[in-house]
């Protein structure tokens, strides 16, 4: 999808955002975010590539009282953006649905917000693949569409891979990898034809 693709009307539930050299906002700096919703009342999305230093997955379910019946050393908490930084989100693969809610963000990659999902994580009973954040990245009305026509943003089709499967320091080149860009060509400087 090029800039041109993308207009007030396009809805860019599903897919990733890249960010571009040069945006300017430190927490979004290098950053690729799945969008789990976009409307014209806003979006919002999950930043997938930067994991928290301060807290792993053991950690966050023993402050959480949740009971760990496998071990989850090797899963990281991200940094899912600046909002709401104390709840939590997991994005998962599509063979596990949460008594509570699982929305179906796209037919391979779902998200489930509420904390049945950790306790089945915990008892070792949660999806295939998966992905812990703390917090989220939104946008009021119009103002996503705005960034991209600013040059802060690129999109590109999700890919479950990238999601789950690639460690934090491949996503974003791997995402740009997605629409034929390399990264030492980007530039922060925006132009029209």
């Amino acid at each position: 999808m090029t800039l041109k693709d993308v207009t007030s009307s396009t809805n860019l539930t599903g897919h990733m955002l890249i960010a571009m050299p040069g945006m300017g906002d430190p927490r979004f700096e290098h950053s690729v975010v799945f969008m789990c919703d976009h409307s014209d009342e806003g979006a919002m999305g999950l930043i997938i590539n930067k994991s928290s230093d301060d807290l792993d997955m053991p950690t966050l379910l023993t402050q959480l009282s949740i009971e760990m019946k496998t071990d989850l050393s090797d899963h990281h908490v991200h940094f899912g953006g600046p909002v709401e930084m104390g709840r939590g989100f997991v994005l998962h693969t599509p063979d596990y649905k949460s008594l509570v809610t699982t929305v179906e963000v796209r037919d391979d990659i779902h998200m489930t917000a509420t904390q049945d999902i950790l306790e089945d994580l915990g008892a070792g009973e949660g999806p295939e693949k998966w992905m812990m954040a703390l917090g989220y990245a939104g946008w009021g009305s119009g103002q996503l569409e705005g960034e991209i026509a600013a040059n802060g943003w690129l999109v590109c089709e999700s890919d479950p891979r990238i999601v789950f499967d690639l460690p934090d320091g491949e996503r974003w080149g791997a995402a740009l990898e997605s629409i034929g860009v390399a990264a030492l060509a980007l530039s922060a400087e925006g132009g029209r034809a």
